[in-house]
């Protein structure tokens, strides 16, 4: 049976509670993923991430967790990098205790270097990252580096893909505003998601994702502001997005960004199994 899940990027807006209870709302809210959100630091404690997993558990929440922003593996400047290194070791050892099974992060920027150059320092420090966890014997994670929406980042499709096929403990996080904003609006049919969802079955050999969706603002540069699902003046197109992940038979985890994460997420849901034939 397919596994589609939907669910919020952090806290949903109305809750005021523990993240380590988080769960419990999400799940009588009728949804069912949660993606935690560690983007400015590791600062869970390893008792709250044990009681996070176990309230996932209790309530069949899927949980990931978003890696903080300040990670940049391909920076020109070394003190950067090996604080990068640092604060993925600290989520990945964070993420074993609350059982999230995606490791959400940005790979980096290009800043001086050619796209070649910067994934090879990034690879260089994935490395070293793997090294570390391997002797600290945190064994229970997986890395998904996030397709990119900012033309000075890495991680294009085609980069995320790269990456995951290198290394044991990756599978991508596709943010699919991302590569709307990146590609200038190129992404508007059904067709236009197949071609996606079929680029990582013949490149990684996958048939389950985990994605990020919203609508997005973007420039010349790329990504500029989330927008909430209505405003139907910002794309990516939600309805083909839907059909195709009601035609392409994959387990798909949606975790929304919009400024209404929980609420965007549940109308996702609604379309979702409206879309579905009886």
């Amino acid at each position: 049976m397919v596994d589609v899940r939907f669910g919020p990027a952090g806290r949903p807006i109305n809750y005021s509670g523990n993240a380590k209870d988080a769960c419990t709302y999400i799940k009588a809210e009728g949804l069912e993923a949660y993606e935690y959100q560690a983007t400015y630091g590791v600062k869970i404690s390893q008792a709250s991430a044990a009681d996070l997993k176990k309230n996932s558990e209790d309530e069949d929440v899927l949980v990931s967790m978003h890696a903080p922003y300040y990670i940049n593996l391909s920076s020109n400047k070394d003190d950067v990098i090996d604080r990068s290194i640092q604060r993925l070791i600290q989520a990945a050892k964070a993420s074993e205790w609350m059982g999230a099974y995606r490791t959400v992060f940005h790979p980096g920027f290009y800043t001086t270097y050619s796209s070649e150059e910067a994934m090879k320092k990034c690879k260089n420090a994935i490395t070293e990252i793997l090294d570390k966890l391997d002797t600290l014997d945190v064994k229970d994670f997986c890395f998904a580096p996030e397709t990119t929406g900012k033309k000075s980042q890495l991680g294009n499709l085609d980069e995320i893909i790269e990456i995951c096929s290198s290394f044991d403990h990756f599978q991508p996080t596709v943010d699919f505003a991302h590569l709307y904003a990146r590609s200038g609006g190129k992404i508007n049919t059904r067709e236009d998601y197949a071609q996606i969802f079929q680029k990582l079955e013949n490149e990684l050999g996958i048939k389950f994702l985990h994605c990020h969706f919203t609508h997005i603002e973007y420039t010349n540069a790329g990504e500029r502001r989330h927008h909430i699902l209505s405003d139907e003046n910002y794309g990516p197109p939600l309805i083909p997005f839907i059909e195709e992940i009601v035609e392409c038979g994959w387990d798909i985890t949606v975790i929304c960004e919009s400024p209404v994460i929980d609420q965007d997420a549940l109308l996702m849901k609604d379309i979702y199994k409206k879309a579905i034939p009886k």
